[in-house]
């Protein structure tokens, strides 16, 4: 068992079904489609990709929010359908998720001591509002919010964004948790407070041994808080490219993750002029609904050939990585 991965998701899909018109039959959509991801102890995963990519589906079927429509889940190598009444609160207990919105995600009613301390309450972790009181100001000290008193009676509107988000934080630790999915955790906080929530997140990661999922669509982001881990990199519901985040980002082998590269841009004027973008037959992404024949990416690829067009890529191994493109099966 000390050998078993902490999850493993193996060949996940999520299928939804969706209302065309009044009358039409509902169309499935593939938000998530044969995804397979092993996460160890400790680890920190970047999950990258557009909007609509299935990245925030994953996350909610990782944290147990949504059931699979195919594939197993598995945590601490047991599948979560098959867990007993204490396995699946451990597993429930185990991963938490960090919500990208940090407003909608608190209670405006209640006081931060109120939610913070719901869950500890609850779980019986403390005996009793005093005790309570006592570990939610340790929890509000781990996320750096000092001195604790200053917070614990607010409100949520009577704090910022990046404050906002230490809370969140504060509450998914506060149950002891193996994984934080956190989802575009950054993305709506000022662009001068993301660096301390990043470096928060890493600290929680190197102290606590917390496994982290981090959903963005920021490649910048992903290079800084995944630097030592994996990135996985899905486009229409499946995975183009995995691997080493500094390996796959410095030298990145499926077409969209150099489009999306390359879009990056640049301080250095010198590096940004000699650098090329890579361009894209179409700026559209095709309906998930009704996704292209073989290469999903095959409609924007500017090197697709006709097998692209009718044949789907597995993932292909190269060096330490994978990426599903038919230039990489002969290499």
């Amino acid at each position: 068992m000390e050998n078993k991965p902490l999850l493993q998701l193996e060949n996940i899909s999520m299928v939804f079904e969706r209302k065309e018109g009044l009358f039409a039959p509902p169309v499935k959509v593939g938000a998530v489609v044969d995804v397979n991801v092993t996460l160890n102890s400790g680890e920190i995963i970047a999950l990258v990709g557009e909007s609509g990519c299935g990245k925030t589906t994953m996350g909610k079927v990782v944290t147990g929010l949504l059931h699979p429509s195919e594939g197993r889940v598995l945590f601490k190598g047991v599948d979560i359908k098959q867990m007993n009444r204490a396995q699946y609160d451990e597993f429930r207990n185990g991963v938490q998720m960090v919500q990208q919105d940090s407003y909608a995600a608190l209670n405006p009613t209640r006081t931060i001591f109120q939610s913070l301390s719901a869950p500890i309450l609850e779980k019986k972790i403390v005996k009793n509002k005093a005790e309570a009181r006592e570990r939610v100001s340790e929890l509000l000290k781990t996320v750096e919010l000092n001195p604790p008193e200053q917070y614990l009676d607010k409100y949520p509107h009577q704090l910022s964004g990046g404050q906002r988000q230490r809370i969140l934080l504060a509450r998914a630790i506060s149950l002891k948790p193996k994984i934080i999915v956190a989802d575009e955790p950054v993305s709506m906080i000022d662009v001068s407070l993301r660096i301390a929530v990043l470096n928060l997140m890493a600290s929680l990661n190197k102290k606590l041994g917390i496994a982290f999922i981090y959903i963005t669509h920021d490649l910048a982001t992903a290079r800084y808080i995944a630097n030592n881990g994996k990135i996985v990199v899905m486009y229409l519901g499946k995975i183009v490219e995995t691997g080493n985040v500094t390996e796959v980002l410095n030298e990145p082998k499926h077409p969209y993750l150099q489009a999306l590269v390359s879009a990056v841009p640049v301080p250095d004027p010198r590096v940004a002029k000699s650098k090329r973008s890579l361009p894209l037959k179409s700026v559209e992404m095709p309906n998930p609904a009704n996704p292209p024949k073989g290469c999903r990416f095959n409609p924007r690829c500017p090197f697709a050939f006709k097998k692209c067009e009718e044949v789907e890529p597995e993932l292909y191994k190269y060096g330490n990585g994978l990426a599903a493109c038919h230039k990489l099966e002969n290499k």
